[in-house]
This record gives C-alpha cells, structure tokens and sequence, in this order.
C-alpha cells in the first residue's frame, strides 16, 4: 500500500503512514465512516424506492392526461364527477377518455392475516388505456367478478400455491373471497407492494362497484386522457384546466402527476420527511467522527507540522497530507459501507418487497460526498496551522 501510494503520489505518503501508526484509531475512523455511510445508504435506498413505487402504481393505465381532485396522490379517497369526462371530450385536441376507479381494499387471507390492495377498476372496452403490464388482459374482464390478480403480493404463492398463480387463465381460473364477495382471477400482472399498499387487483368498472358497494360509475377516481396525435399533452393540459377551473380538480399530463406525487412524499409526507431528516442525520454523524478523527491526529504530529513550516513547506503541502488522509479514510470507509448497504438492501427487499437494489450511481455519489465530508472535516482540523508560526507549533 505504501508503494502504490507513493507511487500514485509521488512523494513519501506522510498521510498513510500517520494514519497506519496508530492502528486502533485508524479500525475507529474506518468503523465510523462504514456506519454513517450504512445509514446514508439505507436513507437513500428507501427514500428512492418510494420513488419506485408511485412510478410503479401509475403503470397499470396508460394516458396522456389525468383529471384529479385537487391532491397530488394517485389514491386518495376523494372523487370527482364523471361529466368532467365529456367536458374533456369537448376540446377538439381531445381523442378519447375513460374513468378510473381506484380504491384500497382489504383482503383477508385464510390464515387470518389481512392485507391492503389497491383495486383498479377501468372499462373492458378501454384497451388504449390499458399499461403494459396489463397489456391486452383487459378485455377478459368484460365477464362480471373476474379479476386481474398482482402475483408479487408478498406471500401469494403460499396462499394459493405457486403452481396455480402462475397457471392463471380463463380456463384455470383462481377463486377467491375479497370484501365478501367471490372473485375469479383469470389472469395476473406485476406490480407488488409499496408504502401504502401490499399488492394489486385489476378489474372492470361494473366488478369495481360490486367490490366497493358505496361507489357509482358516476363518481370516478380519476378521468383519464389520450389526446390526438402530433398534439401537445402539457398544452392541451393547460387549456382543460383553465376550462375547469370551477370545477376544483387539477388537470395535469400523467408525467407532471407522478412528479407532484414523488414530491408531495419526499417534501409534505411524514415518512419523506423523517428519511431525509435521517440522511442529514448520516452525513452529520460522517462529518464529526472524520473532523474528531483528523484533528487528532493533527494534534497528536503537530511538532512534525511545525517542523515542515519551519522547513518552509507551504501551508498547502500541510493541507495535502490531512487530504491524504481523508481520502484513505474515505475509500477504506465506503467498502464495508457499500458492501454492507447491498445486504440490507437485499434482505429488505425480500422482506417488504419493495423495489430496494444498489445502483452504481447512488454508490458513486455517496463515495464523493464521503470525500467531501472528509476533505472538509481535515481542512477543518488544519485551521490552526494556517497562520500559526512554527516556534508557536512547538
């Protein structure tokens, strides 16, 4: 390790070898950093797949604009009018419109366990509006109490047995109970289970109001758009809006809706809040073990500092060293961290199945923000030597 350095330096590395004479301080400093890089990672992971996931819920359908009550969460509760549809149809940039229905529904599973689903209820004959992961499954719908079932419901297997989930089709169809009511899933889709919900069911608008007895075809989730081709989503967007403003619903492009939604939970919602909060709390916690780290050590050689002064070394080769030395704490810091933070994602992902993986990107930011972190902790700690004068050293 010396060599290279040396090598990579050119010049004896003084930073490695103060860090190495004392053994126990530098397994301390490295811990440190691998702790507080653990908890950025965790922080972060779980803050993008919250992400992931409102990406994920907005997949079943497919639109260029969605009509919805004035809050920027896909599942609210809140529902709108089903006339704002034809007063959509009216714009003449305006291909067609479907409503969406959209509810949380418990289902209890035959080991007395409950679980939240979100019921998406669309109609059979909307095939356009149907997304790629329900595909043109739509149409088997049509038939009343049929149902698409989401086969990433944690623990669906075991519920229902493997063989038959995967074996789904108008001919081996799955029975089951929901809401008191018996459902056949003819077919299944991917979604799986995020912040507010374990899993998915896809059915047709009629089969959505025999689930949710207290809701009509009249009062809709949402209202759901294509516009005609060559034409601009954003500016046939703000053209409904202005034409319903009375109406106290927001008319956005479903790209728009899934940023408002992705910052409504990172800035307004308690869970965003708190991981943030905690991500600070990571950097923070790096920050003080590093500057603790790297004062002492400047506090524990600072006769060998004066010496360099008194040699007439400038005060940015004393700034190089304690930069040495925090980029050796960061690297040797960030491998446990790194390493670490993909078993907890792992083992978080097949324990919530939640979308959780490590990305080369987060990696790599989290590694330069540790430099960061570090640099500024060791010029920090080399405050002291900037005017001082040597005889004041010793």
């Amino acid at each position: 390790m010396t060599r290279l350095l040396h090598l990579l330096l050119r010049r004896t590395p003084i930073g490695w070898l103060q860090l190495t004479h004392n053994r126990m301080r530098l397994i301390a400093a490295v811990a440190g950093i691998a702790f507080a890089n653990l908890l950025v990672f965790v922080q972060l992971g779980v803050v993008a797949s919250m992400t992931s996931v409102i990406q994920l819920t907005f997949t079943p359908f497919s639109a260029d604009i969605i009509i919805s009550p004035m809050r920027p969460q896909l599942v609210t509760g809140e529902l709108i009018s089903r006339r704002l549809m034809y007063l959509a149809l009216a714009d003449r940039d305006v291909a067609e419109a479907t409503p969406l229905y959209l509810e949380n529904m418990e289902w209890k599973r035959p080991d007395g366990s409950s679980k939240t689903l979100i019921v998406y209820g669309l109609l059979p004959e909307a095939t356009t509006f149907a997304g790629e992961t329900v595909g043109d499954q739509l149409a088997m719908l049509a038939l009343p109490n049929r149902v698409l079932l989401d086969k990433a419901i944690p623990g669906i297997d075991q519920d229902m047995g493997a063989a038959a989930v995967q074996q789904l089709s108008p001919d081996m169809p799955l029975t089951f109970e929901i809401n008191g009511r018996a459902v056949s899933a003819v077919d299944s889709f991917r979604l799986g289970s995020g912040f507010g919900a374990d899993g998915a069911l896809f059915v047709s608008d009629q089969t959505f109001q025999r689930l949710v007895r207290q809701r009509t075809a009249g009062t809709p989730s949402h209202i759901l758009i294509h516009v005609k081709p060559n034409h601009d989503p954003a500016a046939v967007a703000g053209r409904l809006s202005e034409r319903l403003i009375s109406e106290h619903v927001q008319v956005r492009t479903v790209t728009q809706a899934i940023a408002d939604d992705v910052n409504y939970m990172n800035t307004e919602a308690p869970m965003g809040i708190i991981f943030g909060i905690g991500v600070f709390i990571g950097i923070l916690v790096g920050l003080v073990i590093v500057y603790q780290v790297l004062s002492t050590d400047v506090a524990a050689h600072m006769k060998e500092y004066a010496t360099f002064k008194a040699m007439g070394y400038p005060h940015r080769f004393l700034l190089g060293i304690v930069f040495e030395e925090a980029l050796i704490i960061a690297f040797l810091g960030f491998i446990p961290g790194v390493l670490l933070g993909s078993a907890i994602y792992e083992m978080m992902s097949v324990a919530t199945g939640l979308p959780l993986a490590m990305t080369a990107g987060r990696a790599l930011a989290i590694f330069l923000g540790t430099f960061a972190a570090c640099a500024l902790s060791g010029a920090l700690a080399t405050l002291r030597l900037r005017r001082a004068e040597p005889a004041e050293l010793f």
